[in-house]
């Protein structure tokens, strides 16, 4: 095994858990080949592995985070134009908040601060969909090359999302509250390292209360997906043979929410009963960008046009995303 695959299966993919677990299960007596058995297996070992990497990635990007407040953000963005500013911001969205609903507020604030609008929505798409963390997930599941292509697809999709909504000049289906809030933010003060320690301790804190329970469901979902629900039914509905399994992924996706931690466990569950990577990505990819909760909040602050062309745009960029993984499923993985 080289030093990469080590890497990748025994510290990020943690399959040395796995077996402790499943030798554990073995001596109470339970057949981890077993449907009980193995769904505990499942469950236990995805709750530890990922409130492992949750606990330890959301540390590391606070400590990031407290060098980046809003004001110096909105700095940094404004040095910026055309294309590049789309960029940077898609790329100061991978070290932002891990949902939607918690990308929102700062979309509003850049607004309001008089940053052009396609560049805040660029930041609004990459936020949730390409953040650190769903980068080492994704490595830790399906290898590097599905996760470094995921993040580069979605930075894409937020970069020409940002630039379609620039290029049609939508600023008049912002709510007014918005346009006129003038700006919100103030200036941060400099942080000792050991108050930025601190502010990355309290924002790990902070976030495992509020995602820990949709770990617990997704993994929860994902034990039944793998040991319960029939393989056929599963290739049936989301595999090669049905040519809209990815639209129906993304579409499923969107009422529900939940973030990178939580769908993970439900994607690699439906990846092993013969779901067809795209069509997982795709559904990954609705719940954590269009996730109904956040869509009603981003409705408080945009007009209903701007609402529907964003949704239009993540939607069809995630859909095409599906189908081009889909397409070159054998080569990544």
């Amino acid at each position: 095994m080289g030093v990469w695959d080590f890497i990748q299966d025994q510290v990020l993919g943690m399959k040395w858990l796995n077996g402790l677990i499943g030798r554990g299960l073995s001596v109470l007596g339970l057949d981890v080949n077993g449907r009980i058995g193995g769904s505990m297996q499942f469950f236990i070992y995805d709750v530890l592995k990922i409130t492992v990497l949750l606990c330890v990635l959301i540390f590391i990007i606070s400590y990031i985070q407290s060098y980046f407040p809003p004001e110096r953000s909105k700095r940094i963005l404004g040095r910026f134009h055309g294309i590049w500013a789309n960029i940077v911001s898609a790329l100061l969205g991978t070290v932002t908040p891990f949902c939607s609903c918690s990308s929102i507020p700062l979309f509003i604030g850049f607004t309001s601060a008089g940053l052009p609008l396609g560049v805040t929505f660029s930041f609004l798409i990459s936020s949730p969909m390409v953040d650190l963390g769903s980068l080492v997930l994704l490595i830790s599941i399906f290898g590097a090359k599905v996760a470094v292509v995921y993040v580069i697809l979605g930075l894409v999709i937020a970069v020409v999302g940002g630039t379609i909504i620039e290029k049609l000049r939508m600023e008049k289906y912002v709510e007014s509250f918005v346009l006129s809030a003038g700006k919100v933010d103030i200036e941060s003060p400099d942080l000792t390292k050991r108050e930025r320690l601190i502010y990355a301790k309290e924002q790990m804190l902070s976030t495992f209360k509020k995602v820990f329970p949709y770990i617990l469901i997704g993994v929860g979902i994902g034990a039944l997906i793998h040991n319960w629900i029939p393989e056929s039914w599963i290739v049936t509905v989301l595999g090669s043979n049905n040519p809209f399994g990815v639209i129906i992924a993304t579409i499923v996706g969107i009422p529900m929410y939940a973030d990178i931690f939580g769908t993970i466990p439900v994607a690699e569950a439906l990846l092993s009963k013969g779901a067809q990577l795209g069509t997982v990505l795709s559904l990954m990819m609705a719940v954590t960008t269009l996730s109904l909760p956040s869509l009603i909040m981003l409705r408080k602050a945009v007009k209903p046009k701007l609402l529907s062309l964003f949704i239009g745009i993540c939607a069809v960029g995630i859909i095409l995303v599906g189908y081009l993984f889909n397409a070159f499923q054998i080569i990544l993985i």
